[in-house]
């Protein structure tokens, strides 16, 4: 099983000095990957409804200064040697196909093919508004037909796509990603939509439990809806197993509430004990790989919250 961290993209925490020491230590204890955010730019006033907390509102602590997350995806790169680079995820109609296209095409070269694309459709309507990106409204249709073309352009000598929101022809993408056929898309979310998108093009789902609309903070609840979505797949005309499982864990912890909304224990609340018998109980139904947001107001603090869960959680697992 891989084990990640949120990489800091916002805040005193990702000034050069302090991400570095966070990242490059993190892969020096043997994390296997980092994941990054995306957003180009904040509005000052927002109506639309964060998905994961419970009040809906966008975390205030996330609104300042913030760093373009494919580019700082590219300094991280040339930072490390082995460690996965995660988008968490890429809102993708925030960026133009093809120009987006060749930029991750680039990372993954540069970075020896080290990158996994984390994808989602996006929530915030005034961010998209303020940078000018596709209709919100068609936005599920939008990523669906962009990573399409991702594809297209990664694994065609020839490329060409005719679609309603991309169109291209009599062009070449080189050079292709490292990786083949393309980097791993990890499809984001919870919902429906989410999960039907993973099914149809993702070689994995990837969300997080603690979306109050699709939670998933039970074993059971994450089950559920991993069945689920292996029913889609083979809807889909696909083998079930070609979709892995990953998830983001936000809460965690003797902090953490002990009990799920559904009345089971809470995935990953609790001792070091309970955090280890969860994290078996997740690889042993398919799950992949599991990334965890370490707090702390210093560099120093981030880095011994990750010391300690690999003191006393992986041991045990």
């Amino acid at each position: 099983m891989q084990i990640g961290f949120n990489a800091p993209i916002a805040g005193p925490l990702s000034t050069p000095d302090n991400l570095t020491k966070i990242v490059v230590g993190a892969e020096a204890m043997g994390f296997d990957y980092a994941t990054f955010s995306d957003h180009v730019v904040i509005p000052t006033s927002i109506a639309a409804e964060y998905p994961y907390s419970a009040s809906g509102e966008f975390p205030s602590g996330t609104r300042g200064e913030r760093h373009e997350q494919l580019t700082e995806i590219a300094w991280i790169a040339a930072k490390t040697t082995r460690l996965r680079l995660v988008t968490s995820v890429m809102v993708v109609p925030h960026r133009p196909a093809v120009l987006t296209a060749k930029i991750l095409s680039t990372i993954d070269v540069l970075s020896g093919g080290r990158l996994t694309l984390g994808i989602g459709a996006g929530w915030m309507r005034e961010e998209f508004e303020a940078i000018d990106a596709p209709d919100f409204d068609a936005r599920g249709t939008v990523t669906d037909e962009y990573v399409r073309a991702f594809v297209e352009l990664w694994t065609k000598d020839a490329p060409k796509f005719d679609g309603k929101h991309v169109r291209f022809s009599n062009i070449g993408l080189d050079p292709k990603p490292v990786q083949k056929p393309h980097p791993p898309i990890w499809v984001g979310g919870e919902s429906g939509p989410a999960l039907r998108r993973a099914a149809r093009i993702g070689d994995a789902w990837y969300p997080i439990g603690t979306n109050p609309q699709n939670p998933l903070d039970s074993l059971t609840r994450f089950k559920t809806q991993a069945a689920r979505l292996r029913k889609m797949v083979t809807e889909a005309g696909r083998d079930p197993k070609a979709v892995g499982l990953s998830l983001r864990v936000t809460v965690f912890g003797e902090t953490a509430p002990s009990q799920a909304s559904d009345g089971e224990h809470r995935l990953f609340a609790g001792s070091p004990a309970l955090m280890a018998a969860d994290v078996r109980a997740l690889r042993d139904m398919g799950v992949d790989s599991i990334d965890f947001g370490f707090g702390g107001s210093t560099a120093d603090e981030v880095l011994a919250g990750m010391r300690k869960f690999r003191a006393e959680v992986l041991p045990l697992v």
